[in-house]
């Protein structure tokens, strides 16, 4: 049986990421982000944005790529962003009651700029967005979103 666990999103950052630093050197950017589904109102038959809020993790890489840096230094609330990324369920036990608990997340593999950033370029991994950005090492032609 094939199994397939990928997430690609388009959304904004509703808050500054928050960097942790381990002791081994390693680091993670936790980041606050939301994207919106769309639905018709029943009362007014309008339709309205819904948003989906969605936690991400960014890690600095062993193979090189220092992802959480990038975004420590490149990304603010507000910004939007394409992602790519797979899910994991986190779980933990309350240091104070003793339960169990858990939350998806999505752990970001890559990600692109879609808008412009200090500096003036977007695109992905700081490449202006004619060229052709780089996801998951492959190169792949631009694709207006």
């Amino acid at each position: 049986m094939a199994n397939l666990n990928k997430v690609m999103l388009i959304g904004r950052l509703t808050r500054d990421p928050e960097i942790k630093t381990f002791g081994n050197g390693g680091k993670v950017a936790n980041i606050g982000f939301a994207v919106n589904n769309r639905r018709k109102n029943k009362q007014s038959g309008e339709w309205e944005d819904v948003p989906v809020w969605v936690d991400l993790k960014v890690f600095n890489r062993d193979t090189g790529r220092k992802m959480a840096d990038l975004v420590e230094s490149s990304l603010k609330k507000g910004q939007q962003v394409y992602v790519e990324g797979h899910l994991v369920l986190e779980e933990w036990t309350g240091k104070e009651d003793g339960k169990k608990a858990s939350k998806m997340v999505v752990y970001v593999d890559d990600f692109q700029f879609l808008e412009k950033r200090e500096g003036g370029s977007t695109g992905g991994m700081g490449r202006s967005a004619a060229s052709k950005p780089s996801i998951g090492g492959d190169s792949i032609e631009e694709v207006p979103f």
